[in-house]
């Protein structure tokens, strides 16, 4: 890898638009920012512990970038920007292993649809990063991998599963990146990294060559420094896909401005945000000291006072769902074995293993990993087609969508606020309690959700707000985050990881 060097442009914290500017006045190239980024990589990665695969090709991307450039200017979006993508997402020159040693060889044919679209907006892969195994948790360990750390405190964890990605780019190993969320996974490490994550609807971006986990609720999402950012990537991959009948139904949603257009600093002037209470304090004693669960009610608090001062109306309380019904909506018990066998045989490759049943009982898996899918009886499931409790969940998913969307209307509420978790991070060796995660509604609904940085605990641990919307109301979700942040500028970059000279 190439030595840092100094020309005078940082690339710590910075945004697209930065970058984009940088190469229009002639002070940064696309294959120097490439090799800015993987020089950080390179210095600081053995602490995090985020980075699983490093693409050899990207300066050479960025070198073609460079010659476009001077021919007929920015070719894309996302022209030259170092991409970090999470390592459950099909790329077609680096292997896509979901963190599993089983499938370190696999190199799949062509890339998943967002990748495709990234690439086509002119984004560099730089790198593919460690996950939580399968996606299959919220601490990011994979037998591939090994753990990740928090980038603001290396002996925690940094949620999961998107842990990698978030970590990177909590640190500027990359410019943006791409996670999947199931349940938590785009939004409990960004609050954990201080950085926003986006849950789209159902239906608004294609699932194509996601390793799966669950049909039913996963979804990709960016893991930004900022909204705009977010908002830039979210222009990029939204969109139908004949391969993911599902993007039929988010098609018509899309705004023909983009959401970029909706970035308004004013939004939250005469909002009305609803306040889940239920979903504040913690579930359980085990989970956290009584006083860490209360470091992050504070700083939510603060954040909603923070809102009411920007102009918004805070509604406090509102119930949404009955609290047992969105539990009984979790789909993925029925769906991760039956998806993932039917990835692995759309794979074009020589591998060991034809099933999940099989690489678990290979004891390749992470042991925790392969504990928790154990004790899940997700190898046990009976046929999905004739499960009475499959079907019954997802009723149950329908039933806590109509709910949902039925207050928000009633109650005239623009967003649901709340803390993405009711706990902070955990301490290595400790695993993050998945029943603090306040990820359900978002999840079992298919309404989109943003995480937006919220402030710290006074141990200094970052905590974010989550806002969730109407169904395709990703406009209005970013236009408040935005005047969020815009109004608090709560995003602080680690300080492990400043600039390199």
């Amino acid at each position: 890898m190439p030595p840092a060097t100094g020309d005078g442009f940082d690339i710590v914290e910075a945004t697209v638009a930065e970058i984009h500017a940088a190469f229009e006045a002639g002070e940064r190239t696309a294959a120097a920012l490439v090799d800015r980024y993987l020089a950080r990589i390179e210095a600081y990665d053995d602490d995090l512990n985020a980075i699983l695969t490093f693409n050899d090709t990207a300066r050479k991307r960025a070198e073609r970038l460079d010659e476009r450039f001077a021919a007929e200017g920015l070719v894309g979006p996302l022209h030259g920007v170092p991409v970090v993508l999470k390592d459950n997402m099909d790329t077609h020159d680096l292997p896509t292993t979901a963190g599993s040693t089983a499938l370190s060889g696999s190199v799949p044919d062509e890339d998943a649809f967002v990748v495709d679209r990234l690439r086509a907006a002119g984004g560099v892969i730089v790198a593919k990063a460690n996950l939580q195994e399968f996606a299959f948790g919220v601490d990011t360990i994979s037998s591939l991998g090994g753990a990740t750390r928090n980038a603001y405190d290396l002996g925690r964890r940094p949620a999961g599963s998107s842990g990698g990605t978030a970590a990177a780019i909590a640190a500027n190993l990359g410019a943006v990146g791409m996670g999947s969320d199931t349940c938590s996974s785009v939004r409990s490490p960004a609050a954990f990294n201080d950085l926003v994550g986006l849950r789209p609807s159902r239906g608004l971006v294609s699932r194509r060559g996601l390793v799966p986990l669950s049909s039913t609720q996963d979804t990709v999402g960016p893991i930004t420094r900022t909204v705009a950012d977010a908002a830039r990537i979210l222009d990029v991959i939204a969109g139908y896909d004949p391969a993911d009948p599902v993007t039929a139904t988010g098609a018509d949603s899309i705004p023909e401005n983009g959401y970029t257009a909706h970035l308004d600093p004013d939004a939250l002037e005469g909002a009305r945000i609803g306040v889940v209470r239920e979903f504040f304090g913690r579930s359980s004693p085990a989970s956290a000291p009584a006083a860490a669960a209360e470091r992050v009610t504070a700083a939510v608090e603060e954040a909603l006072d923070e809102m009411a001062a920007a102009g918004a109306t805070i509604v406090d309380p509102v119930e949404v769902v009955d609290a047992d019904v969105l539990a009984g909506a979790r789909v993925l018990r029925y769906e991760f074995s039956r998806d993932f066998d039917a990835y692995l045989a759309g794979l074009d490759a020589d591998l060991p293993y034809d099933s999940l049943a099989e690489i678990v009982g290979s004891g390749e898996v992470a042991p925790a990993v392969a504990e928790r899918i154990r004790e899940s009886d997700i190898l046990d499931s009976l046929e999905q087609a004739e499960n009475v409790g499959y079907l019954r969940s997802l009723d149950r998913r329908r039933r806590c969508r109509e709910a949902t969307v039925a207050r928000l209307v009633e109650t005239n509420l623009d967003a649901l606020a709340y803390p993405p978790s009711a706990v902070p991070p955990v301490a290595i060796p400790d695993h993050q309690p998945f029943v603090e995660m306040r990820c359900e509604l978002a999840a079992h609904t298919g309404l989109p959700a943003i995480t937006v940085p919220a402030g710290f605990t006074d141990h200094g641990l970052p905590v974010g707000i989550e806002l969730l919307g109407r169904p395709f109301a990703e406009p209005r979700l970013i236009a408040l985050a935005y005047a969020f942040e815009q109004a608090t500028d709560h995003r602080r970059p680690p300080d492990r990881f400043g600039t390199l000279v």
